[in-house]
Order: C-alpha cells, then sequence, then structure tokens
C-alpha cells in the first residue's frame, strides 16, 4: 500500500466513529437542528481559512516548483470550499466575520498552523490529509442518501472534483517517508476531526 494508504487504514477506527458520528448523521437525514448546522458554519469556515493559510506555508516552504504547484492547486480548492460556506452563510444569516472561534475548533486550526510553520512537506500533508480524505470518504458514502436542508453539504463532498483534491494531497504526502512524526500528524488530525463534529454536535 502507499503511505497514504497505510495511514488511513491505520486510523480506520476514528473514520467509522465519524460516519457514525450522531452530527453527521443527522446532517445526512435532515434531522440536525438548523442552529447546530449554522454554528457548523461558522466554526468550519474559521478552520477553513486556517487550513487555507496552511496551504499558503506549504506552498512557501515548498523545496521544488512541483510542489508549490501542488500547494498552489489545493489552496484554490479551499477557496472554493471557502465560497460554499459563505453561501450557506448569506442564505441562513451567519455574520462569519462574527465568529468566535470554540476550543475544539482552535485547537484544530492552531495544530495545522504550527506543524505548516515547521516545513516539512510530509508532516504538513500529514497533518492536512485526513481532513480532505475524511470529508471525501463521508460524500461518498452518504451520496445519494441525503433529505432535507443539506443535502448540499453531502453533494459537495461527494463530488469528483473533491475526490481529485484529496487524491491529489495525498499523492504529495506518499513523497515522503513513514515517519513517527508522519504517523503522530495523522492521527492527531483525525483525533481533531471527530471531536470538531463532537463540538458542533453539542452547540
Amino acid at each position: 500500500m502507499t503511505l497514504s494508504q497505510t495511514l488511513w487504514a491505520a486510523n480506520a477506527d476514528l473514520a467509522a466513529e465519524a460516519v457514525t458520528h450522531p452530527f453527521v448523521t443527522g446532517i445526512v437525514d435532515g434531522t440536525l437542528p438548523r442552529e447546530r448546522f449554522a454554528g457548523y458554519v461558522a466554526q468550519d469556515a474559521f478552520f477553513l481559512e486556517a487550513f487555507a493559510r496552511a496551504y499558503a506555508l506549504g506552498v512557501a516552504h515548498s523545496p521544488d516548483r512541483a510542489t508549490l504547484d501542488v500547494f498552489a492547486d489545493l489552496l484554490t480548492g479551499a477557496r472554493d470550499e471557502l465560497r460554499l460556506h459563505a453561501g450557506y452563510a448569506e442564505r441562513w444569516g451567519i455574520d462569519l466575520a462574527a465568529v468566535v472561534p470554540v476550543p475544539a475548533t482552535l485547537a484544530y486550526t492552531d495544530f495545522l498552523l504550527a506543524t505548516a510553520a515547521l516545513g516539512g512537506v510530509a508532516v504538513t500533508c500529514a497533518a492536512m490529509t485526513p481532513c480532505m480524505r475524511l470529508y471525501s470518504s463521508l460524500g461518498q458514502t452518504f451520496a445519494g442518501r441525503a433529505t432535507g436542508d443539506y443535502t448540499e453539504w453531502v453533494d459537495a463532498y461527494a463530488d469528483p472534483a473533491f475526490e481529485e483534491l484529496a487524491g491529489t494531497l495525498e499523492r504529495l504526502l506518499d513523497t515522503g517517508a513513514d515517519t513517527p512524526a508522519v504517523r503522530h500528524a495523522y492521527r492527531r488530525a483525525m483525533q481533531l476531526e471527530v471531536g470538531f463534529f463532537t463540538a458542533a454536535w453539542h452547540t
């Protein structure tokens, strides 16, 4: 298996926890209270801005032109996802400029930015890949099964274009070595993903 496949398999327990998380299942079946989804959108927009900055740090620390181009393309994808959240905010009256990040959001963003600031491509990719792979996996798992107000969320992450972005980041991760630091960063990011859903569920 590739490094990205190995890491995903090693964290299958956390991926399974995300699939059955009440926040996620509430999105899929449309039963999630709107105020919880609105709170999630606000927190996720804050998170995505940090995610985009982590990609920008990847650009800055790229050791070659090929790596620079990959991070730049991924940064464009993150900006597209931010536009999706801006659309939610406009329709539902969410003031993204007034978002106060909760501890789970700050834990994740601080982890991402600190990791990316160190400049190691492999560890940076390991910290960022779980978000992309998990959301793509959720989209594909629930494609065609969503009902209610949140079908756009499922459709966005089931889109082949999002899967391509996840695959692009994984291919960059696969150029690195399988080290304890890489495994730790990947595991920590997966834990923070589940924690993010839990915080949104209890908002």
